[in-house]
């Protein structure tokens, strides 16, 4: 099945940024849909970049042969861990080539994720259409096996259909995704609420809980980094509190902020904010620093949930 967006430009590349998909049921139906897809970009002379897991990039090498050489790839297992650094990956290929035709072939919803990054992986496809919306010429497709669709992650949720189908407000797409709260806190969770003068004690409480889950020291510094990034945002922007809930699940450290304010940004932390703009920089951090990053905000309220893991 594919789900594509408009045909190609008559001159054989991409018009402005397209984005589609494709589902396959296994290694041949994907190296038949992702193979000859890098080969003609390769052909018409534009960038090219495969980030797939690494079983994906050695099926390609192996059918592209010497023209893989000319690929660049990536192990989105290690670069796109955390969804939202697929964006900055994006952006930075767009930065280096400006005005090349890109042409992109990525995996952000790959097996073997958990239940959370599959749900960041759908809102990091929305947010492809917000992000790149005016950019171009950049194609991107990503593949999809078909163990991991459900009605939950549908490629054609965050997918342009087949021309004719009409335009959508990808905005309003990802905003309804941004919107919706994340999966209640567990009972089982330690909490505690915080204002400007516990930032330090709630930070020290943190960093000794994950310790005692046997994390290294390199990565509590990390976690109590991000985590008090996070925690002095909900002060500064979030009404002055917020409540940090503590527990561990799917083999990771969950850490997770509510506060009572609202995010209008919906890239925020996928691109780096300038040095003397206000706010944004704590979320970028923390999307450098954790394995991955959940922000929600709306009506309720914000969540921003941090995750470590623990293998």
């Amino acid at each position: 099945m594919l789900i594509d967006s408009a045909p190609d430009a008559v001159n054989g590349g991409p018009a402005g940024f397209q984005h589609d998909a494709f589902v396959y049921a296994d290694d041949d139906e994907f190296v038949r849909r992702a193979a000859p897809f890098l080969r003609d970009g390769l052909i018409a002379g534009e960038v090219v970049l495969a980030a797939l897991p690494q079983a994906r990039i050695a099926l390609l090498q192996r059918v592209l042969g010497s023209l893989a050489e000319q690929v660049t790839f990536v192990d989105i297992t290690v670069a796109g861990r955390n969804p939202a650094q697929i964006i900055p990956l994006w952006t930075d290929i767009l930065r280096r080539h400006p005005g090349r035709p890109i042409r992109g072939l990525g995996e952000p919803a790959y097996p073997g994720r958990s239940e959370a990054e599959y749900a960041e992986a759908k809102l990091h496809e929305a947010l492809l259409n917000v992000a790149f919306e005016h950019s171009g010429p950049f194609r991107l497709r990503c593949p999809y096996s078909a163990t991991v669709v459900s009605p939950e992650l549908d490629p054609a949720d965050n997918h342009p259909g087949p021309a004719g189908d009409g335009p959508r407000d990808w905005n309003e797409v990802a905003l309804t995704l941004f919107g919706v709260p994340l999966p209640g806190v567990p009972e089982k969770a330690e909490r505690r609420e915080f204002g400007l003068a516990e930032l330090t004690p709630v930070r020290r409480w943190a960093a000794g809980w994950a310790r005692s889950y046997g994390l290294s020291a390199d990565q509590v510094d990390d976690l109590a980094l991000a985590l008090h990034e996070i925690c002095t945002n909900s002060v500064r922007f979030g009404g002055g509190r917020g409540t940090l809930s503590l527990w561990a699940q799917d083999r990771s450290l969950v850490f997770d902020i509510a506060d009572d304010g609202r995010i209008g940004d919906l890239l925020v932390g996928r691109v780096l904010p300038p040095t003397d703009g206000h706010g944004g920089r704590g979320v970028w951090l923390a999307n450098q620093l954790c394995d991955l990053v959940q922000i929600r905000s709306g009506e309720a309220g914000t969540q921003v949930r941090l995750h470590s893991r623990l293998d």
